[in-house]
């Protein structure tokens, strides 16, 4: 999985972790919604955790859960360890390497009880999302949560110009990215064998799809 330049920006410090002033932006958002949904026990993954912010807010809001961040990128997973080992949480592992677009990588996991992808979808392939929700079903345990955010087409419709101005630049690095729609994520998840159970409205014009696997 390779994303387009325009995927995120993050600025590397001088100890070489990495700063993504979205991550700073949205993890409280973030964090209250797995307060509100998320399983209070058991073994969650963070799938594609960029820079590290985000998993040490969510390990810290959860503080029930064993988290797991992953990545695919070396500099992202280097800037992940440095987070990690700075916060020495109990809860939550170093990171793990690991492409969640590629088949497979659920029989690598155990079941989960919880996996997040924030930020991911518009910047890969709609053949690669659904690798991804295949693998996400694959490796969630019965009554398992997949919490699913980020930008999204509203029933075929960009709903801001910035969200028209991200889309077209997206597309115009790869025609095979840009946002996804919504109703495209209800059916990828019910093809899984997944239930959605809400679609929460998000600052800066984001979703977030709380998702179930069945008992």
């Amino acid at each position: 999985m390779t994303l387009p330049p325009t995927a995120s920006i993050a600025e590397q410090m001088d100890d070489g972790r990495l700063v993504a002033p979205s991550a700073s932006k949205n993890a409280n958002a973030l964090c209250q919604v797995l307060r509100d949904f998320a399983p209070k026990t058991g073994r969650a993954v963070e799938l594609a955790s960029g820079t590290g912010q985000h998993c040490v807010a969510f390990a810290k809001a959860c503080p029930n859960l064993i988290w797991v961040p992953t990545d695919i990128d070396e500099a992202r997973l280097a800037s992940i360890a440095i987070y990690v080992s700075d916060a020495q949480l109990e809860n939550l592992t170093l990171p793990v390497k690991l492409d969640a677009t590629k088949a497979g990588w659920s029989a690598s996991t155990g079941k989960l009880n919880l996996i997040v992808l924030v930020n991911l979808l518009h910047l890969i392939s709609a053949e690669h999302a659904r690798t991804a929700m295949d693998e996400v079903s694959q490796a969630l345990a019965p009554g398992g949560m997949f919490l699913l955010y980020g930008p999204f087409k509203r029933e075929g419709a960009l709903i801001s110009e910035g969200d028209a101005r991200f889309h077209e630049s997206l597309i115009n690095a790869d025609r095979e990215i840009g946002y996804k729609d919504d109703t495209e994520i209800l059916n990828w998840a019910c093809d899984s064998g997944l239930v959605v159970d809400q679609i929460l409205e998000m600052p800066a014009n984001n979703l977030s799809f709380v998702i179930r696997k069945p008992e």
